[in-house]
C-alpha cells in the first residue's frame, strides 16, 4: 500500500481494505473455516420400535375396549334373561289363574285349583318398605350431617366406621335380634299408637305379638340406615367450599349454612340413596321371614302396621317346600316377577334422580 502527501493531507489508495486503510495490516486476517458436521449413521431400529410400541397400544386398547362392552352387554342380557326366564314359568299359571292376579288377596294353589293374587303381598311390602323408609332417612340424614359438619376428625371417623358396620351384619342376625329383643320392646309402643291413632287404618288395633309390621319396618329401616347414611355422606362432603365459605362469610350460622348451601347441593343424592334403601327393603327376606307372623289362611285382610301378613319375599321362602308341580311352582315364579319388576323399577328410579342430580351439579 502507498500513501500520497499532498500537502497535509493523506491520499488513501483505492485498491487498499478498508481494515488495511484503517488499521495494522502487519498480521493478515485468518481465514474463516467451516467445519461440516460428522455424518450420524442412521437406523431402522428406532422407526420400527416406535411402531410396535403403537401396535400393542392400539391392541392394548382394542382388547380392553372389548372386555368392557363385553361385560356391560353381559349384565343387560343376565336382566332381560332373568325377566324372560320369570314370565316363561309363570305365564302358564297366570293363564290358568281364576282369579284377578293384582287386585286378589286369596291364594289358593292346592291340586288343580289356581286362585291366586298378590293385593294383600303388595301391599305388605310396599307398607313395611315405606314406614322402614320414613324412619331411616331422617336418621340417615342427620347421623351424615353430624358426621361432615359437626363432629370433630377423631370422633367422625369411628362413628362412620360403626354404621357402616351395621351393613355387614347378616339378615339372619337382625331377624332374631328382632323377634327376640326388639320386638317385646315394641309391643307397648304399639299399644301406644294404636290406642291413639286407631281411627286411622294402618294404625288399628291388630295382635298384641312381636311378628307385626311394624316391629319388621323397624328392623328393616336399621337394615338400610347404613345405605342411606354412607351415599348421603359422600354427597355432602362433595358441596363446594365455595359455597360453604359464601355462606358463612354471609353471617349465616352453621344450620343456616347447612340449610341452604349442604342440603341444596345434596337434594338429588339423598333421594338416590332413600330410592336405594327401599329397593333393599323391597327384597328382604330372612329377617322378615323370622320375624313376620303369617295370618291364619281364614283370616281377613288387615291393612294394621300392628298386624300379621307376608311379603313377596317371605312368601316364596315360607313355601318353598311347595314347589313340586309346574302350576304351583309359576304361581309364585308370578309374585317374584312383580317384586323383580318393583324393584327393578325404584332402583332405576334412583340412577335416574342420581344423573340428573350430577349433571346439574
Amino acid at each position: 500500500m502507498s500513501v500520497t502527501r499532498t500537502g497535509n493531507t493523506e491520499a488513501l489508495d483505492p485498491e487498499q481494505s478498508p481494515l488495511e486503510q484503517h488499521g495494522d495490516v502487519s498480521t493478515p486476517m485468518p481465514k474463516l473455516q467451516v467445519r461440516s458436521r460428522p455424518t450420524v449413521a442412521t437406523g431402522t431400529s428406532e422407526p420400527r420400535t416406535g411402531v410396535r410400541l403403537a401396535k400393542i397400544r392400539r391392541t392394548g386398547d382394542r382388547v380392553f375396549f372389548g372386555m368392557s362392552t363385553g361385560s356391560g352387554v353381559l349384565i343387560v342380557l343376565l336382566v332381560v334373561f332373568v325377566g324372560v326366564f320369570l314370565l316363561a314359568l309363570a305365564l302358564p299359571s297366570l293363564l290358568a289363574n281364576q282369579a284377578n292376579f293384582l287386585t286378589s288377596r286369596e291364594w289358593t294353589v292346592s291340586g288343580s285349583e289356581l286362585r291366586f293374587g298378590i293385593a294383600g303381598l303388595l301391599w305388605t311390602t310396599v307398607l313395611s318398605s315405606v314406614v322402614a323408609m320414613a324412619i331411616a332417612v331422617p336418621i340417615a340424614i342427620g347421623v351424615a350431617l353430624f358426621i361432615t359438619q359437626y363432629a370433630p376428625r377423631r370422633v367422625a371417623g369411628p362413628l362412620a366406621f360403626t354404621v357402616d358396620l351395621l351393613a355387614a351384619v347378616p339378615s339372619i342376625i337382625f331377624g332374631l335380634w328382632g323377634i327376640a329383643v326388639l320386638g317385646p320392646l315394641l309391643v307397648p309402643t304399639s299399644d301406644w299408637l294404636s290406642s291413639r291413632l286407631g281411627f286411622i287404618p294402618i294404625f288399628a288395633p291388630g295382635i298384641r305379638s312381636p311378628g307385626t309390621v311394624f316391629v319388621v319396618s323397624v328392623v328393616l329401616a336399621i337394615m338400610i340406615l347404613p345405605i342411606v347414611t354412607a351415599i348421603s355422606r359422600d354427597v355432602f362432603t362433595q358441596t363446594p367450599r365455595d359455597h360453604v365459605e359464601a355462606a358463612l362469610s354471609l353471617g349465616a350460622t352453621r344450620w343456616e349454612m347447612i340449610r341452604t348451601a349442604v342440603l341444596p347441593y345434596g337434594r338429588s343424592g339423598v333421594i338416590s340413596a332413600s330410592m336405594l334403601g327401599l329397593g333393599r327393603a323391597l327384597g328382604e327376606t330372612v329377617a322378615v321371614m323370622i320375624i313376620l307372623s303369617k295370618p291364619a289362611d281364614n283370616s281377613g285382610f288387615a291393612p294394621s302396621l300392628f298386624a300379621g301378613g307376608e311379603t313377596f319375599a317371605s312368601k316364596i321362602a315360607n313355601n318353598a317346600a311347595e314347589f313340586d308341580t309346574p302350576s304351583k311352582t309359576g304361581a309364585f315364579i308370578a309374585s317374584g316377577l312383580v317384586l323383580f319388576i318393583v324393584t327393578f323399577a325404584v332402583n332405576a328410579v334412583a340412577r335416574i334422580i342420581s344423573d340428573r342430580g350430577h349433571a346439574r351439579s
